[in-house]
Parts: C-alpha cells; structure tokens; sequence
C-alpha cells in the first residue's frame, strides 16, 4: 500500500472513530470549520490520533478513553476534558470510573489540575444528566438485586424445606 492509500485508509477509519466517540455534529462541525491553515490539524488530528492509536487491537475504547481523562488532568486541558468525558460515556466509561480517574490523576497530577478536571467533568456530567442515569441505573440494579435470593440463601431456603420435623411426644 502506498504512503497516500495509507494515510487515506487512516483518515478514514479515524473519522469513523473520531465521529462515534465524540460525536458527529462535533467532529463534522471541526472539519467544516477548517480553513486551509487548520485543515492540516484536522488531518493530523483524524489520522494519528484516531485512525492510527484509537483503532489499535491492544485497549479498548473504555480503556482509552480513561487513559485520555488522567493525561488531559496532568496537562490541565479543561475544554478537553469536557470534550473527553462526552466521548467516555459513549464508551461505556461510568460516572463512578470517572470519578476514580480523576481521583487517582489528582494524587499524581496535583490538586490544582484535579480540580480544574474535576469542575469540567462534573459541568459536563450534569449537562448530559449523568447523575440522573448513574441513579436509575442504580436503583434498578438494587431492586433486582433484592428480588434475586444469593445462592447462599437459596441453598438455607432449600435445607429448611427438605430437613424432615420431629415432633417430641408429649407426656401428660
């Protein structure tokens, strides 16, 4: 394959990437924003970043998207960050993981950048009512954890159902 089928291969898996982790309106938007000067970043942009490293076998966008939240808290990329937290909710990454990261960034990165990561998540979270989905989905798995008998207790339900009862004879 030529160095231009490449490039072009790369460009277009980037952007299919690009576009279903951080939205399309975005993604299309940055493109058509794009004079000739900026045009280069775009490229550079959809074909190494997301062309090249996001669609490697070796982690997966959970993954990555996680590992994008601790390095955009260590360089203290707030505009990034909020853009980065959308794109790890559509990865599957959860408000509780979210959290985490940037609790383990902190400690590494200094409070200054943790905060400043942790206002843009939260602005972000909230906007996407992230809070409201973490709740239900919450809620739901507590009710359908009540409802379901752990094996532990199954197994006792079933011992007292098949323990035979002894009456002791009553003297009079």
């Amino acid at each position: 394959m030529s160095a231009k089928n490449e490039t072009a291969k790369l460009f277009k898996d980037g952007l299919a990437v690009r576009r279903a982790v951080l939205g399309t309106d975005y993604v299309d938007g940055s493109i058509a924003k794009a004079n000739d000067f900026t045009m280069a970043f775009q490229h550079i942009t959809t074909e190494w970043c997301w062309g090249y490293a996001w669609t490697r076998d070796g982690l997966s966008r959970k993954t990555r998207s996680m590992l994008n939240l601790a390095m955009l808290t260590a360089l203290n990329r707030s505009a990034e960050i909020k853009l980065h937290v959308k794109g790890a909710l559509a990865n599957g990454v959860t408000v509780e993981e979210i959290k985490e990261v940037l609790l383990h960034a902190t400690v590494y990165c200094g409070i200054p950048a943790g905060l400043d990561a942790f206002k843009a998540a939260n602005q972000v979270l909230e906007e996407e009512g992230a809070y409201t989905k973490a709740a239900a989905k919450k809620s739901t798995t507590k009710k359908s954890a009540a409802k379901k008998p752990t094996a532990k207790k199954a197994a006792a339900k079933k011992a007292v159902a098949k323990k035979p009862t002894t009456k002791k004879a009553v003297k009079k």
